[in-house]
């Protein structure tokens, strides 16, 4: 398995290399495969060592190139390992996709577990926050660092029995906004997605009595993505919001 980026002149995301999490399907499989065709090379992370074999088959039929990275993130050090592994390899990291997530049961919050709320917080947050912390150095040594985080309407729905995984996705838009302030006199640029109702393994378990017929694809998605990943993409700290097709603005308190 080739690790070279694929240096087609003619894609946009020529010689830049992104590193995808749970890339192994829905959302991040259809963006590191997106990816991939439009020229990157992609680091494509998830937990299964046979599909990311297989999703490493459907982007060499696209003429890409990847490596696969087997790795639960909720093994910081492993992320820590990672981040030594990009710089010792090309020095430089261009684009990160924070997309792996959990969303744990919906329950009342009185009948929640802890252990049930810290691996919610586990994936959906902290891994993010390592990630930062690893992946930052590298972001800041490309002409152009793009992070890209998936969220949730469920941030600020707030609905009933949602609260492990609205909360979790609530703190994930406080740190990107966070970053995207910290980062705001670099070349980096960090948003938020907010994919809105896809046909994922994760809305079944959430909606089972839904027709995923009636709902867009993460395929439908992935082009945006791409767009987000560009180097021409200026917007920074705001959230893309699939189901409009608008970049919106966090409101701020009265």
């Amino acid at each position: 398995m080739s690790d070279t980026p694929n240096p087609q002149t003619s894609k946009p995301l020529a010689d830049r290399i992104a590193v995808v999490t749970g890339a192994s399907r829905g959302i991040g499989r259809a963006a590191a495969l997106a990816l991939a065709e439009a020229g990157a090379h992609v680091i494509a992370v998830a937990r299964t060592q046979g599909a990311l074999e297989e999703l490493d088959d459907a982007i060499r039929q696209t003429g890409g190139s990847a490596t696969l990275v087997p790795l639960d993130l909720t093994d910081y050090d492993a992320i820590d390992r990672l981040g030594a592994a990009i710089h010792e390899r090309w020095g430089r990291l261009d684009i990160l996709v924070g997309n792996a997530g959990v969303l744990g049961r919906l329950m009342p919050l009185g009948h929640v577990e802890p252990k049930l709320w810290a691996s919610v917080m586990d994936v959906n947050l902290t891994a993010n926050w390592r990630l930062i912390r690893s992946l930052d150095p590298l972001l800041r040594r490309s002409e152009a660092g793009r992070a890209i985080f998936i969220t949730s309407g469920a941030a600020w729905s707030c609905k009933a029995y949602w609260g492990p995984y609205a909360v979790s996705k609530a703190a994930l838009e406080a740190l990107v906004r966070t970053y995207a302030a910290e980062t705001a006199t670099t070349p980096i640029r960090a948003m938020l997605v907010n994919p809105g109702p896809l046909r994922t393994a994760m809305r079944r378990a959430a909606m089972p009595g839904e027709d995923p017929e009636t709902l867009r694809t993460p395929e439908d998605l992935a082009p945006h993505i791409v767009r987000l990943a560009n180097p021409a993409w200026t917007e920074s700290g705001l959230i893309y919001d699939f189901p409009t097709d608008w970049v919106l603005t966090p409101q701020k308190p009265a």
